[in-house]
Order: structure tokens, then C-alpha cells, then sequence
């Protein structure tokens, strides 16, 4: 926060302590912790409003809202400037701080959420109006995390690994997509190939996660977009689901996509946090989801783990040679060696991340950066430039999806141990819950 940030929020600290410690005359005079689940409650609404006016100004910050609308037109009404919005978000983290402690362990999950929303929407206010951060600061503001730094040292270990099982001539990058080639999803076989992943994908999530009746979504093929695949949460229990035919789709993207933006991942987080928070709890503040916030490492990261969780070990490479490869007219009897590569190439996650960090602090340009996801992630030359718009346009976001993932599997594991019902049960607590990066580790 700016200095100017943090006077407003000292003082609306100040101002909130006095209030909570006077009783009320017109209340009788009840104490403030009697007071706190309707003083977060109105907490909650005012932060929904200033998601909501910070979209008026950034048109990708709010990823999905299905409150009140008048709660939207009256905000389209009063048009907040952004040091209004900012200044209001620093009396709310004040407000909230001053607010005794006390409920259950939900009610103070709730409050540490809150403020930590609160922050990164105070940071993306100061972005838009022209703060410079590096890489990690904006993370650590935005998101509540930053990921590791990893020379380039660490990922030529794994494209060494890479050269023993795509021996030849030419750069490895170029061996590693023509490998691949043979493995992409034929355009008028995606349909039916996503649609038997999505079936598959629900059935273990089900098996294993209460969901609210009549919870569905739907699908649509897009091009010109900047990522591969999306979630839009339109409230109900209803998502619509995009899967981007820009470039090609390999036959292990069915799985991922259908875990990663159906089941266990986006659509499942977003009717969980509906069901149990917003319906069942009263939390206005679950209507709204900011992109550029602490929530988006959680549904990131638990949307890549839900992966693992629904095919742990094996079984993933195993259900595509079985079902997809055939569905698909790919050869199954290459899967496993097709797998073999992709299991290398997952060392190499993080390449994106060091990509996207040099180039927006300005060490490398943009050429630099789909050179460097070239070489060292084995991007191909479309795809790296492909990325590097996301970056653009998403910045730091990209730490959501690999610290995300190894955030949530540590969180998992550690809480359950080796038994897989009871990580399940972790896992559904997490996505049912309002808990931070932070208090992931």
C-alpha cells in the first residue's frame, strides 16, 4: 500500500477500535462481539461493491458475479474513481482488523479471507494507476504467494533427461512437437473425446464429493483467445465452459481440461463455495470472485491437483490408452511412451514461470521470452507467443497454476497422509472453504 493507503487504514482502525468498544444505545447495549456476524456481513457486501466498481475500470478483474444485480446498478450509478475505491478498500482492512476475535474456525478463515481480498484489491488499484512491481511483489500482493526462483541450470537437467528419449538432429524443442504431432486430438473427434473425459471426470469427482442437484455446465469451441481453456461461473450451479481450437489439442489435454475446468476443478470450486458459503452461510462475498486475488491460487491450484486426485499414479495414462487413444483413432500402443515424455516435460513447469518473471521486469522483451519458453519449457514457437500474450494481458497470474498445484497437493497430503479418502475429504474441505495461499503451508 502507499503511505497515503496505510494513513487511512491506521485511521480507520482508530475509528473502528472506538466504535467496537462502545456499546450502542440504540442496540441495548450489546457488546461488539455479539456484533461481529452482522458487521462482517455488511463488511462482506461493501466488498463485493468495490469488486464490482474496480471492474468498471479493469474489464478481466471480475471472473464472475451472480449477486443482487442492484448491487451492480447501483455501482454502475456511483461510478467510484479509483482512489475512491482504493481508499474505501483500506478503511474496510481497518474495520476489519479492529473487530474482535472470536467464532468458530470458519468465522476467522472468513475474516483473514476478507482482509487478504481486500489487499489485493488495494494492489491492483495501485497497479492500474501506475505502480511499478516486480514479478514477485505483484504476486505477493495479488496472490498471497510467490514462486521460486529456478536457474536455468535446474531445467537443462531435465531437457538432458529429454535428449535420451527423443534422440536426432535439430533443436530438442523441434523433436519434442514432432514427437507430439502424432498424438494431437483429430478436430472432428474433440467433441466426443472431451465429452467421454468430462463423463469420466465427473464420475470419480461424484463418487467422492457431495454435489448440490441440478449442477451442470456447458461447452463451447472458441478461437482468437489467449489461453487454452476457461471457466465461467454463472451462478445457479451452472458453468458455461470454453475450450480454445486456436492451436492443436493433445489427447492428454482432454483429461486435463475436463478435470482442470469441469470436475474436480473450476465448476466444482464454484458450486462448493455457492452451495456451502454463499446459500448455506449467508457470505455474500463468495458472489463475486476478483481474478487478480488470493482466491485464484486456490481454484487454480486446486483445479490442476483435482488432476492427480481423480487419476492418482497411473491410471490417467492408463484411462486414455483404454478409452481415448481409440476414441481418437491414436495408436494406443504408444501411450505409454508418449507418457514417459510428458512426465519429463512436467519438470520443466516452472520455465514458464522464470519467462514470464524476466520479462516483466524488464530483463528480457518479449522475443526473449518466447525464446526462453522455447528452450527451456519446449514451447513450441506458436504456443510460447500464444503465452506470452497471456502474460500480457495476466502478468504474474501464471504462478496459479504450477505453485498453485504444489501449494494445494503439500496442503492435501500433509493434512491426509497416504490414504485416499481421507484426502478426498481434505480436498472438499479446501474447496468448500474460504482459506488462503498462506495458510496453505
Amino acid at each position: 500500500m502507499t503511505s497515503r493507503l496505510r494513513t487511512r487504514v491506521a485511521l480507520a482502525v482508530c475509528l473502528a477500535a472506538l466504535i467496537a468498544c462502545a456499546p450502542s444505545i440504540e442496540d441495548g447495549g450489546r457488546t461488539a462481539e455479539t456484533e461481529e456476524p452482522a458487521d462482517m456481513d455488511r463488511i462482506a457486501e461493501q466488498y463485493v461493491k468495490l469488486v464490482l466498481a474496480l471492474g468498471e475500470h479493469d474489464a478481466d478483474y471480475v471472473d464472475a458475479y451472480y449477486g443482487p444485480p442492484e448491487w451492480r446498478e447501483a455501482v454502475k450509478a456511483e461510478h467510484l474513481e479509483l482512489t475512491a475505491i482504493g481508499a474505501r478498500a483500506g478503511s474496510l482492512i481497518g474495520e476489519i482488523e479492529a473487530l474482535p476475535t472470536g467464532g468458530d474456525a470458519m468465522d476467522r478463515l472468513r475474516r483473514e479471507y476478507l482482509e487478504k481480498q481486500l489487499s489485493a484489491l488495494a494492489a491492483r488499484v495501485e497497479i492500474l494507476g501506475g505502480r511499478k512491481m516486480t514479478f514477485d511483489e505483484e504476486s505477493k500482493a495479488l496472490f498471497d504467494a510467490a514462486a521460486p526462483v529456478n536457474t536455468d541450470d535446474h531445467f537443462q537437467a531435465a531437457l538432458d533427461e529429454m535428449e535420451g528419449l527423443l534422440p536426432g538432429k535439430g533443436p530438442l524443442v523441434d523433436r519434442y512437437e514432432s514427437f507430439k504431432k502424432d498424438f494431437i486430438i483429430p478436430k472432428e473427434k474433440l467433441d466426443a473425446v472431451f465429452l467421454k473425459a468430462i463423463e469420466a471426470c465427473r464420475e470419480r469427482t461424484v463418487r467422492r464429493l457431495e454435489l448440490p442437484p441440478g449442477e451442470s455446465f456447458t461447452i463451447e469451441y472458441v478461437t482468437d483467445k489467449p489461453w487454452s481453456g476457461y471457466n465461467w461461473y454463472q451462478g445457479g450451479y451452472k458453468s458455461l465452459i470454453q475450450v480454445n481450437t486456436d492451436l492443436p489439442i493433445y489427447i492428454d489435454r482432454a483429461i486435463d481440461l475436463a478435470c482442470h475446468e469441469g470436475y474436480p476443478g473450476h465448476h466444482v470450486y464454484n458450486v462448493l463455495l455457492e452451495w456451502r458459503l454463499t446459500k448455506e452461510r449467508g457470505w455474500k462475498e463468495f458472489t463475486v470472485y476478483p481474478l487478480f486475488s488470493p482466491q485464484s491460487l486456490i481454484a487454480e491450484g486446486s483445479a490442476n491437483y483435482g488432476i492427480e486426485m481423480s487419476f492418482p499414479g497411473d491410471e490417467r495414462a492408463a484411462y486414455d490408452k483404454e478409452i481415448l487413444f481409440p476414441l481418437a483413432s491414436l495408436d494406443p500402443s504408444r501411450a505409454e511412451t508418449y507418457y514417459k515424455v510428458l512426465e519429463i516435460a512436467e519438470k520443466l513447469g516452472y520455465a514458464g514461470n522464470e519467462s514470464a518473471r524476466r520479462y516483466l521486469d524488464g530483463r528480457i522483451d518479449a522475443a526473449g521470452a518466447v525464446e526462453h519458453m522455447t528452450r527451456y519449457g519446449l514451447y513450441p514457437r506458436k504456443r510460447a507467443e500464444q503465452r506470452v500474450r497471456f502474460i500480457d494481458k495476466y502478468r504474474s497470474y501464471v504462478i496459479n497454476y504450477n505453485l498453485g498445484k504444489d501449494l494445494v497437493r503439500e496442503y492435501v497430503e500433509r493434512k491426509a497422509g497416504e490414504d485416499p479418502d481421507s484426502r478426498w475429504r481434505i480436498f472438499g474441505e479446501l474447496l468448500s472453504s474460504p482459506r488462503l495461499p498462506s495458510g496453505l503451508r
